[in-house]
């Protein structure tokens, strides 16, 4: 009787449908938060620094993000022992972005999101990505309106790396470093958009409200090449070095650790034998 082989790369957190519901949401309003400027009408007055709605967002955000480990929690995706790993991985994710706090686009922050999310699961690399970007603001006192924009943007990161195909070995490392770079790049696209409708640029670069959509974005792509570009590609490049030299042995370790916590051993009671209570 043959077996059926098991899958090279498990979920060890496994998502279920409440937090895949509630993660749905959550990213909605994230896509809502960045594009809304690009469909306002001719004439709108914009705000200059989304100084505005940037406190509402942060406050709906995290809830959400409460409720999508609560949503785990309740169905057994988490446990006590995950819950712990999620913490240690954020506080690591947040002193890196201490030791590298963007500077000319570095952040080994990346690193752990991306390796945590890929043994973890998709669900557990969006809460973890949006927990580093949070701890890390409060440890190096970066908090303003661009931080819910920044765990979005890391929380994403997260979530496409628990989504990779299987792979190990040599083919896992190289695919983890092509999505390294990749990612490193549509985050620097990506979070420019929370300041970029909002600010003044030469007539090519600026955004016009009410012009068409295909305008507006092709003005953002010109302004991304020539002004974002160069912090990005170091961000994407740093990344997917740290995971060529340092991928393996870090990936070894969280899965040790998992293997050792033994995630995806189910908790079972069994009821003490009737000698047994007899005799207490």
């Amino acid at each position: 009787m043959s077996s059926v082989p098991r899958s090279p790369r498990p979920d060890l957190v496994a998502m279920h449908w409440r937090s895949a519901l509630v993660l749905a949401i959550v990213s909605a309003v994230g896509l809502v938060a960045f594009g809304w400027p690009l469909f306002t009408d001719p004439g709108s007055a914009l705000d200059t620094s989304h100084s505005a709605d940037a406190p509402w967002l942060f406050v709906l955000l995290l809830p959400l993000l409460a409720a999508i480990v609560l949503a785990e929690l309740t169905e057994g995706g988490l446990d006590a022992k995950s819950v712990a790993v999620l913490g240690l991985l954020a506080s690591v994710g947040a002193a890196l972005r201490a030791l590298g706090p963007g500077t000319a686009g570095l952040e080994p922050s990346f690193l752990v999101v991306l390796l945590g999310g890929r043994v973890f699961g998709r669900g557990f690399g969006f809460v973890l990505g949006a927990l580093t970007v949070f701890a890390g603001a409060l440890v190096t006192g970066g908090v303003g309106p661009w931080l819910p924009f920044q765990m979005f943007g890391l929380a994403w990161v997260g979530f496409l790396a628990g989504c990779l195909p299987a792979a190990r070995g040599r083919t896992e490392i190289w695919l983890l470093a092509a999505f390294a770079l990749v990612a490193g790049l549509a985050y620097g696209l990506l979070i420019n958009l929370w300041f970029w409708p909002f600010a003044s640029y030469a007539p090519e670069l600026s955004y016009v409200a009410g012009d068409p959509l295909a305008d507006n974005l092709h003005r953002y792509l010109v302004f991304w090449l020539t002004t974002s570009l160069g912090w990005d590609v170091p961000r994407g490049v740093l990344t997917m070095l740290l995971v060529l030299f340092a991928g393996r042995p870090v990936l070894a370790a969280l899965r040790r650790g998992a293997r050792r916590a033994a995630f995806d051993v189910p908790v079972e009671f069994e009821p003490r034998p009737a000698t047994e209570v007899s005799r207490s």
